[in-house]
């Protein structure tokens, strides 16, 4: 107990030591009353218990225990008491609870145990004691008072027991938990602990870094989402499974980011802390796990993949787009020569009687050369291969289009503001007819752009879930769209741009034919206002409403 400083009680307290009584039941004097030694033993009735066995339970108790008048001179201790500070009760009794101190214990925990005390009221806490050899111990101490028939405090109740080894214990615990988070910490990967309802229980500083540059997202559940969408990995399924995983790629689309962020996961299944005092004989059938998942970050390797894969899809798109060029080009071409044929073909069917017969003659031989014209041309028009359909990424087919655009962008001193969604769903479609969409879609805004003539240019691109599709929308500060052709700017061969180029105006409508090919839709918004806004809606499962393009 407490060294405890000198009372105001003056009263002398002699000690009345619990040998004495239990010798005087072990060999009462001759002529005891009977009535007293049962009064010692007796239960009346069941109702209490005798007052021997209240002596007997404090003296066996294995908590050491100490009765204190109100100036903490000891008047009884117990067993117990004896054998954890080494001293003998005939040592200590009416002496001060102060030969338990130790130096150890600050000057400010006595005064709070005073003051709680003299108040009535129960302390308890931790002391520095000092066994009789001087070694100490940490003590784990209650104090109560114990009031008198006169609702004075008469006595001081303490209990205390040997925590030592408990404070060692957690020690160690606390000294490993610092040594494991010191070695997570100094590991360049990202390291965390999951359990079954994706709390993070454990995580290193690489794992911090990536939650700040995701503006407090869990990093954890992003990349178990991903894991699913991307390598159909399912956590909880394969924990109960007791199934593990390495070296799975996964990307992670941070808006904040120029290009996504490649990591290369694995994951440990470990079985999960059952702490449940019902668990403690019988443990849950079904033991919950953790998942102990590491991801290396392996974008550097991953961007120079890609860019030797961008150079071959540069080179690609410039094929696509030339044989797109020479379709414009003799689709307009065809389109032209039918108008002019089309009236030979009505001035032949016209019964004009007055005709000579060698106009008629000369006409049918026009008309049957502008056919041969028109069938050599079409037999020109380069031959469309049906393309296959995979998953996609719409947010990676973004990405290389934006870089494929880099240099047109900075040309045309565009400033683009992507924000991907960072976990859309892949869809069915085809790489490269959607490619060549936002490509088309990307020129358009930078045309416009160009012709509105504003210093400040924008192109802003934001994608989210929307149903069982995926919706893109693509806006620019340009020039707009006028009501009147909003419609019109899906026509083949229909341009608007007061400097139309080389381009006949199909741009657009190949655009919409994807998405039709791709059963979905692209539209303009009729009430964005200072520029254009369209909307691409790409159906996941590319599948319905789509037809072969050929």
């Amino acid at each position: 107990m407490a060294q405890l400083p000198p009372s105001t009680v003056s009263e002398r307290i002699e000690p009345l030591p619990s040998d004495v009584i239990m010798a005087f039941l072990a060999a009462p004097p001759e002529g005891t009353p009977a009535e007293v030694l049962a009064a010692f033993v007796a239960t009346e009735g069941g109702r209490f218990l005798p007052p021997r066995l209240f002596v007997e339970t404090v003296e066996q108790a294995p908590v050491a225990i100490s009765i204190t008048d109100p100036s903490a001179k000891i008047l009884y201790v117990n067993q117990s008491f004896e054998k954890l500070t080494g001293f003998d009760r005939l040592d200590v009794i009416g002496r001060k609870e102060s030969i338990l101190s130790s130096d150890s214990t600050p000057v400010e925990v006595y005064r709070q145990l005073w003051e709680t005390i003299r108040e009535g009221k129960v302390w308890s806490g931790r002391l520095v004691n000092l066994r009789q050899d001087k070694s100490e111990y940490l003590a784990e101490l209650t104090i109560s008072p114990v009031y008198s028939a006169r609702e004075e405090i008469a006595y001081y109740l303490g209990m205390h027991r040997d925590i030592t080894p408990l404070h060692q214990l957690e020690q160690r615990l606390t000294f490993q938990r610092g040594l494991t988070e010191a070695a997570l910490n100094a590991v360049p990967m990202l390291v965390a602990v999951i359990n079954s309802e994706r709390k993070v229980l454990l995580h290193n500083h690489a794992y911090t870094t990536l939650q700040e540059d995701l503006a407090g997202a869990e990093p954890g559940s992003l990349l178990l989402d991903a894991l699913f969408q991307q390598s159909d990995y399912d956590f909880k399924s394969a924990c109960h499974a007791g199934q593990s995983f390495s070296n799975l790629d996964v990307r992670l689309d941070i808006a904040s980011a120029q290009s996504p962020r490649w990591f290369s996961c694995s994951g440990v299944r470990v079985r999960e802390l059952d702490d449940a005092a019902g668990d403690y004989f019988h443990p849950a059938p079904k033991q919950r796990c953790c998942l102990l998942l590491t991801a290396n970050e392996v974008t550097e390797s991953r961007n120079r993949i890609q860019e030797a894969r961008l150079n071959m899809i540069r080179s690609r798109m410039d094929e696509l787009r030339r044989i797109q060029t020479m379709r414009e080009t003799l689709s307009a071409a065809i389109f032209k020569l039918q108008a002019p044929m089309n009236v030979i073909r009505a001035a032949l069917a016209m019964e004009t009687p007055r005709d000579p017969e060698s106009l008629r003659t000369v006409l049918e031989q026009v008309l049957e050369n502008g056919d041969d014209a028109l069938a050599t041309i079409e037999s020109a028009l380069p031959v469309t291969v049906t393309e296959q359909r995979s998953d996609l990424s719409i947010n990676a087919l973004l990405q290389e289009v934006l870089k494929l655009s880099t240099e047109k962008l900075l040309a045309a001193g565009v400033v683009v503001d992507w924000r991907p969604d960072p976990l859309l769903p892949l869809v069915k479609g085809q790489e490269n007819g959607l490619r060549g969409l936002f490509l088309a879609l990307i020129d358009n805004a930078i045309t416009a752009l160009a012709e509105s003539g504003k210093s400040q240019r924008e192109i802003r691109i934001q994608n989210r879930v929307a149903g069982e599709a995926v919706l893109v929308e693509v806006m620019d500060n340009g020039t707009g769209i006028e009501e009147e052709i909003r419609f019109k700017v899906f026509e083949p061969f229909f341009c608007g741009w007061r400097r139309a180029g080389k381009h006949a105006g199909v741009g657009l409508s190949i655009a919409q034919e994807v998405m039709v090919n791709h059963g979905g839709s692209i539209e303009v918004d009729p009430n964005f206002q200072g520029g254009c806004r369209l909307f691409v809606r790409i159906p996941v499962n590319g599948e319905e409403g789509s037809r072969d393009h050929g």
